[in-house]
């Protein structure tokens, strides 16, 4: 694990060019950077370049958020308490809810089907990544595009380009499922330290 001073690509570049054993890597997780993929593409012209899929679901959660606000204007103060609450209810998948969130997330969705609608796009979402097959996950996006309810799609628009701009790399995945998910972990701890300690000396923490 290495920390750089910053992600500007320069910086990037100049830590792939001493890297060592670079010539042996093959596969590049990433977020959705430009300079990140411009510099891969320089020094690691042969590496397959994976888009880590976390990145490009959280974008399906944050569309869903963004409704969910939308809604607050249209609710009493003890609902818009509740349903900030229940926002982790909508976050989680269809199948992993408990009997007693799936009762919290149809009384939300069937009183407000708007809600429901982002749910069902966001969980619609979710369902291509459990394809295997590349060309079958393709296809599935397409549909998944194509049947966005129009009064939800403003919220997804910004999904939709991500992955038609960064298609290629993101669909490398299902060749390679490979994801950053031992880093995105160390920068979870990285913010519950930081929010911890705020107010605290750096060297008190030490």
């Amino acid at each position: 694990v290495e920390v750089l001073l910053n992600r500007n690509k320069k910086t990037v570049i100049d830590y792939l060019n001493n890297l060592k054993g670079r010539n042996k890597v093959q596969y590049v997780a990433m977020d959705m950077w430009k300079p990140y993929k411009d510099a891969v593409q320089l020094v690691l012209p042969d590496a397959k370049i994976v888009i880590d899929k976390f990145h490009v679901v959280r974008m399906a959660n944050d569309a869903l958020e963004t409704i969910r606000k939308q809604h607050r204007s249209e609710l009493t103060a003890r609902e818009r308490k509740t349903l900030l609450h229940d926002r982790y209810v909508l976050r989680k998948r269809r199948n992993n809810l408990s009997d007693k969130e799936y009762l919290n997330l149809s009384g939300w969705t069937a009183n407000y089907p708007l809600l429901g609608a982002a749910y069902d796009t966001k969980e619609a979402f979710y369902d291509m990544w459990d394809h295997t097959d590349r060309t079958d996950a393709e296809n599935a996006f397409q549909r998944w595009k194509n049947n966005i309810p129009d009064e939800v799609r403003p919220a997804y628009l910004d999904l939709i380009r991500a992955v038609d701009n960064w298609h290629e790399h993101i669909f490398t995945y299902f060749d390679h499922p490979i994801t950053n998910a031992y880093t995105e972990s160390l920068n979870s701890l990285i913010r519950v330290i930081n929010r911890l300690g705020r107010g605290v000396p750096f060297r008190s923490i030490l």
